[in-house]
C-alpha cells in the first residue's frame, strides 16, 4: 500500500502541491501565532525602579474588598482600585519610630529599610509589604506591561482561529475536487477488483503522507517566521517594545498534530464519496455534476447556516452591545459563512443561468458554469470566505467607529474639546461656557452575589454639564446631578429614578448611598455613569467641552495642556491587525483557486479538443476559459456580500436597539480589492494551462 501510495504522490505531485503547500502555510502561521501568543501570556519580569534602593514597600491598599452572598456563606470579593491608597498615618508613624523610612513620589506608598518578616508583623492587612520584584508594583502604571499584552493577545488569537478556519476549509476543498477529478482512476481500479475500502484507505494513506510532510514543513517555516512577525508587531505598535519570541514547545506539537489532523479531516468525506464510485465511472464522459451536494454536506451546511443566523439574532435580541465587540464580529460570521460555502453547490446552478450573454462564447460560459457544479463551486466558495471575512471584519469595525464618532458628535453641544491626560484647569473667558469632565471608577453591587466595576466620568461643573451635554437620556433630568446623585445608563441593576444606591469610589471608600437622578441609554458603552467630583477623588481632568468665546476659548483650553479640536471622534480600528487577518483569508484563497483551476483546466484537453474540432478558434477557447473562472469569482464575491449585508444588517439593529446611531459602512474598496485580486489569479490560473492545451491543439 505504501509504495502505491507514494508512487502515486510522485506521479500526481501536481495536483497535491496546492492542498500542500495550504496545509504547510496553514501549520506555519498556526506556530508562529502559538509562539506569539505564548510570549503574552505573561509579562517579563521587571526591576522596581520607585525604590530600587529600599529593600521592602510598604503600600497602601489597592483593592477594594466587599462581602458577598455565595449560596447560604458570605465570602469577600476584591476590585482592583484605579490607585492604591495613601499609606495609613498610624502605620507611617510607627514605621518612622522604628526603621528608615523613604518617600517617593506620592503618599501611596513608602520604602523602608528593614527586615521584611518583622514590617509584616507591625502592619498587618493594614497595607501591604511587598518585597524582591513584587517592589515594582509601586512604580508609577504597575500593569502597563500586562495590559499591553491584552490586544495582541486577542489578536493572535483571532488571527490563528481564522487561520485554522480558512486551512481546513481549503485543505477539505482540496481533496475533495481531487476526488471528483479522478473518478475515472477510481472507475478503474475498481474495475480492476479493487474494493471500496481499499480505495478509501488509499487516499486516507495519500492524506496521511501529505499532512506528515506538510506539517514538518509548516513547522519549520513557523519556526523563522515568529522572530519576523514579532517584529512587525513592535514596529506596527501592536506590541511594546520589549515584546520577543519564547521558547516554548506546545505550539509545534499542536500545529504538527493539527495539521495531520486536518489533512485526514479532509480527506475522509472525500474517501467515502471514492469509495461509492462504481466501475462504470470509468466509461463516463460527460461532465455534469448530478451530485454535487452530498447529503452530508447538506445537512451540515444547513446547521451551520442556521447557527449562524440563530446566534447573531439571538446575541442582537439578549445582549445586543456584545455585537460591538472585536471578538464577536470576528467570530460568529464564521458559522454563516461555512453555512453558505457548504451549501454553494445548490446556489451555484441558479446563480449561472443569470447570466444574460449573447453570442457562442457567452452561452458556453453559462452553460458550463452551470453544469460543472463542482468546479465553479470549488472557484467560489473560497472567494466567497475572503469577501465576506473582509466585508464583516472591515465593515463592522468600520461601522462600529463610525457610530461611535457620530454619537460623540451628538453627545456635546460643545464648540470647542480639548483632550489630554492631565489637563489644568482654565478660567473661562466671559461669555464662554466650561464643562471639565475626568475618568474615575465607581464600584456598584450587582445583587448580593457581586461587586461590578464601572469606568465612570467625573463632573467639576454640574450646572455647566448639564447645559453642554446632550446625552440620550431616557428618564430623569441632568440638571438634577450634585453630590449626593448619579447618573446611571440602563446596564445597572438598579436603574429607576429616585432609587438609591450603594456606591464605593474609586479609592475604595465607602459605600455613600446615592440618589439616581437620570438613567442613560446604553449606546456604543461610553455612556455614563455620571457622579460629581466630590465622588471622584484622585480623578484628574481630561475633557473640557466648551462653547462661545470664539478665539478667546481656544487659546484658553490651549493654556490647559491639551490638544484643542472642534470635533469629538471616536478611536480608529486597528487596521493593520484585521490586514493581518485578512491577508492570511487571502493568501489561502489564492493557492486554493490557483489549485483548483490548473487541476481542473488541465484535465479538460479532450473537450477544448473538441471545441477546435467544432470550429471554435483559440482565442474563443480561452476566452470561455477565463470566462467560466470569471463567473465563479464574481458568484463567490455575490454570496460573500449578501453575507456581509446580513451581518452588517444585524449590527445595525443592535446599535438601534442601544439607542446609538446606525452609521454602516460597506468596505467596498477593500471588498473589491479581494475581489479584484482573486479574479486575477483565477483568470491566470484558468489561462495558462487552457493556452499550453489549446496550443497543442493546432500543432
Amino acid at each position: 500500500m505504501l509504495s502505491v501510495v507514494l508512487s502515486g504522490l510522485r506521479d500526481r505531485w501536481a495536483s497535491f502541491l496546492g492542498g500542500f503547500v495550504a496545509l504547510a502555510l496553514g501549520v506555519g502561521l498556526l506556530v508562529t501565532m502559538g509562539l506569539g501568543l505564548s510570549a503574552t501570556f505573561h509579562a517579563p519580569e521587571r526591576s522596581p525602579q520607585r525604590f530600587a534602593s529600599s529593600p521592602v514597600v510598604v503600600q497602601g491598599r489597592d483593592r477594594l474588598t466587599v462581602d458577598v452572598r455565595r449560596g447560604p456563606d458570605t465570602v469577600p470579593v476584591e476590585q482592583r482600585l484605579d490607585r492604591p491608597q495613601p499609606v495609613d498615618d498610624d502605620v507611617l508613624r510607627a514605621l518612622r519610630a522604628r526603621w528608615t523610612v523613604t518617600a517617593s513620589g506620592g503618599p501611596d506608598a513608602v520604602g523602608v529599610d528593614a527586615p521584611a518578616a518583622d514590617v509584616r508583623a507591625l502592619v498587618g492587612d493594614r497595607a501591604r509589604v511587598l518585597t524582591g520584584n513584587e517592589r515594582a508594583q509601586a512604580d508609577p502604571d504597575p500593569e502597563r506591561d500586562a495590559r499591553a499584552l491584552v490586544t495582541l493577545n486577542a489578536l493572535l488569537g483571532t488571527s490563528g482561529g481564522v487561520t485554522a478556519f480558512v486551512s481546513v476549509f481549503v485543505v477539505a476543498s482540496a481533496f475533495a475536487f481531487a476526488v471528483a477529478l479522478r473518478r475515472r482512476e477510481f472507475g478503474l481500479l475498481r474495475t480492476a477488483g479493487a474494493t471500496p475500502g481499499q480505495i478509501r484507505r488509499l487516499l486516507l494513506a495519500e492524506a496521511a503522507v501529505l499532512g506528515v510532510l506538510a506539517s514538518a514543513a509548516g513547522c519549520a517555516l513557523g519556526a523563522l517566521g515568529a522572530p519576523l512577525l514579532a517584529r512587525t508587531l513592535v514596529d506596527g505598535g501592536l506590541a511594546p517594545a520589549w515584546f520577543t519570541i519564547g521558547d516554548a514547545a506546545w505550539p509545534f506539537h499542536a500545529a504538527f498534530w493539527t495539521g495531520v489532523t486536518v489533512a485526514l479531516a479532509g480527506a475522509v468525506a472525500a474517501s467515502r464519496r471514492a469509495g461509492k464510485v462504481g466501475p462504470a465511472a470509468a466509461l463516463r464522459e460527460a461532465d455534469v455534476d448530478a451530485d454535487a451536494l452530498p447529503l452530508g454536506r447538506a445537512v451540515l451546511g444547513t446547521a451551520l447556516l442556521l447557527a449562524g443566523l440563530g446566534l447573531l439574532a439571538w446575541t442582537c435580541a439578549t445582549d445586543p452591545s456584545a455585537l460591538l465587540k472585536r471578538k464577536t464580529y470576528t467570530t460568529l460570521p464564521m458559522l454563516l459563512i461555512s453555512g453558505v460555502a457548504l451549501l454553494s453547490p445548490l446556489l451555484v446552478r441558479p446563480a449561472a443561468r443569470l447570466l444574460r450573454a449573447r453570442g457562442a462564447v457567452g452561452t458556453l460560459v453559462r452553460e458550463n458554469g452551470a453544469a460543472a457544479v463542482r468546479r465553479t463551486a470549488a472557484v467560489a466558495a473560497p472567494v466567497l470566505v475572503t469577501v465576506a471575512l473582509a466585508g464583516t471584519l472591515f465593515g463592522s469595525a468600520a461601522s462600529v467607529t463610525r457610530a461611535k464618532e457620530v454619537e460623540a458628535r451628538e453627545q456635546t453641544a460643545a464648540q470647542y474639546v480639548a483632550r489630554g491626560e492631565d489637563l489644568a484647569a482654565v478660567a473661562a473667558p466671559e461669555g464662554t461656557l466650561m464643562s471639565p469632565t475626568g475618568a474615575t471608577s465607581v464600584f456598584v453591587r450587582d445583587g448580593d452575589e457581586a461587586v461590578v466595576k464601572y469606568g465612570a466620568r467625573a463632573v467639576a461643573d454640574p450646572a455647566a454639564f448639564a447645559e453642554l451635554a446632550r446625552l440620550p437620556v431616557v428618564a430623569g433630568d441632568l440638571r438634577d446631578l450634585d453630590d449626593r446623585s448619579i447618573v446611571v445608563n440602563e446596564e445597572f441593576e438598579r436603574r429607576r429614578v429616585g432609587e438609591t444606591v450603594d456606591v464605593w469610589r474609586a479609592d475604595g471608600s465607602g459605600p455613600v448611598r446615592l440618589r439616581i437622578v437620570a438613567v442613560l441609554a446604553l449606546g456604543t458603552g461610553d455612556n455614563g455613569p455620571y457622579v460629581t467630583r466630590a465622588n471622584a477623588p484622585g480623578a484628574v481632568l481630561d475633557r473640557i467641552d466648551a462653547r462661545g468665546g470664539g478665539a478667546a476659548t481656544v487659546r484658553a483650553l490651549e493654556t490647559s495642556g491639551g490638544t484643542v479640536g472642534h470635533l469629538v471622534t471616536g478611536a480608529s480600528p486597528n487596521r493593520l491587525g484585521m490586514v493581518l487577518v485578512l491577508g492570511i483569508a487571502l493568501v489561502y484563497t489564492v493557492i486554493g483557486l490557483a489549485n483548483t483551476l490548473l487541476m481542473a483546466t488541465s484535465v479538460r484537453g479532450g473537450e477544448l479538443a473538441s471545441l477546435r474540432l467544432a470550429g471554435a478558434t483559440r482565442g474563443q477557447i480561452l476566452r470561455v476559459v477565463t470566462g467560466e473562472a470569471a463567473l465563479a469569482v464574481a458568484i463567490g464575491t455575490v454570496l460573500g456580500l449578501m453575507v456581509t449585508g446580513v451581518v452588517l444588517g444585524t449590527l445595525g439593529a443592535g446599535l438601534a436597539t442601544l439607542s446609538a446611531p446606525v452609521a454602516l459602512v460597506v468596505p467596498w474598496p477593500v471588498a473589491g480589492a479581494a475581489a479584484g485580486v482573486c479574479a486575477t489569479v483565477a483568470i491566470a490560473a484558468s489561462a495558462i494551462p487552457a493556452w499550453r492545451l489549446t496550443r497543442a491543439c493546432t500543432q
